[in-house]
């Protein structure tokens, strides 16, 4: 199959983070092996008990070579406003192909599976290898299993092995991005008839803690240690939600939830903001609970393995985005850059697309890698 090809097939998978991706693991490990691959699985079950999977892949012998790095997770489709019969079906019009996935990222998958497919193991210098991992939407748990459990990951750390992290980004490189942190602090209180006063109004107790939030987001606006202008937006973002999850508005609330969501740069050290609120939560006397720990993304950019990619690619200049990536999880891979064909624009959107001349452009532009780092081996 071409990368078009690959691409509605993958897309016919319902694999959002919430259910099981083990079927379309599955199906790229059969890609996988016909086209040449030795596979091996990693499987584990979410917090909720849901089967998940990931498949680590080589072609080839030797060490080093290039390693590309995808997940096949989703994120929900609901709602899906386009008028097609479904966000599963892929559907083509007007040079684009809809579905969700199509962008991000199962696209740049198809175009590094059919990549690979045209050359033989007997042909390579140096490997090829493809890492395929779930639940990369909430919180890259899939690629910390990887890092944590696989033998060829482990090779690929050892043998300085290239990698690219094939995300959506119109095929320019990207050499930074943002890390991503989140908490949650929780009030208790006593529901009860709001007419009476025997409730405790848990939104009362969170308030002063709340105050104590928007002077840390009102920091992280002012300071320059929490800014660095070679980003949109130069600030961590500090986001601030609450819910009580009151049902009528005659009930005294029972509990109040603070959560935020927050993105450092590389260089800031986020542990020292968990900290600080750790602490103010303990003086509110409130429950605290951290959600999300991911690391930020760097690659020097006058670094030679960067200098090479944008020759590669046709850059001049690489540049730094403020999502994340499985790259957060791939830390110890020194060599890496975030790169693929699609737009982000259009990622995680209720019409995600694809053009069809960017999944040409992703499969033309990674058999170049694959050229570049295992046929020729420079």
């Amino acid at each position: 199959m071409d990368s078009l090809e690959l691409t509605q097939k993958l897309i016919t998978f319902e694999s959002t983070s919430r259910s099981s991706n083990v079927a379309v693991t599955d199906f790229v490990s059969e890609q996988l092996e016909q086209i040449g691959f030795v596979t091996e699985r990693i499987n584990y079950d979410d917090l909720f008990g849901v089967p998940k999977s990931c498949v680590v892949a080589k072609k080839g012998e030797g060490f080093g070579g290039l390693g590309f790095f995808a997940h096949n997770d989703v994120v929900p489709a609901d709602p899906w406003y386009v008028d097609f019969p479904g966000p599963f079906e892929p559907t083509i019009l007007d040079g684009k192909l809809y579905g969700r996935g199509s962008c991000d990222m199962k696209g740049s998958l198809a175009c590094m599976l059919s990549a690979a497919a045209t050359v033989e193991a007997a042909e390579l210098k140096q490997p090829v290898y493809i890492t395929c991992t779930a639940d990369e939407e909430v919180g890259y748990i899939g690629a910390k299993n990887v890092a944590a459990q696989s033998h060829l990951y482990r090779e690929m750390v050892e043998h300085g092995t290239k990698g690219i992290i094939g995300e959506p980004t119109m095929l320019e490189v990207i050499h930074a991005h943002k890390g991503t942190f989140g908490f949650r602090a929780i009030s208790r209180g006593v529901a009860a008839h709001s007419s009476t006063n025997k409730g405790v109004n848990a939104n009362l107790k969170m308030i002063p803690f709340l105050s104590e939030m928007k002077c840390i987001h009102d920091e992280t606006l002012e300071d320059p240690r929490w800014q660095n202008d070679e980003f949109s937006p130069p600030t961590i973002s500090w986001n601030i939600g609450i819910n009580d999850k009151t049902l009528a508005c005659n009930i005294t609330p029972p509990q109040s939830i603070c959560t935020v969501y927050f993105r450092p740069m590389p260089g800031m050290d986020g542990m020292e903001l968990i900290e600080r609120v750790r602490q103010l939560a303990e003086v509110h006397d409130l429950e605290f609970h951290a959600d999300a720990i991911n690391s930020s993304f760097y690659v020097e950019p006058q670094s030679d393995f960067i200098q090479q990619m944008l020759k590669l690619a046709g850059k001049s200049e690489s540049h730094t985005v403020s999502y994340g990536t499985d790259g957060a999880a791939f830390h110890e891979l020194t060599e890496k850059v975030v790169f693929g064909p699609g737009d982000i624009m259009k990622a995680h959107t209720h019409d995600e697309w694809i053009t069809l001349e960017q999944l040409e452009l992703g499969h033309a532009m990674f058999s170049k890698l694959i050229d570049h780092w295992c046929l020729q081996a420079n």
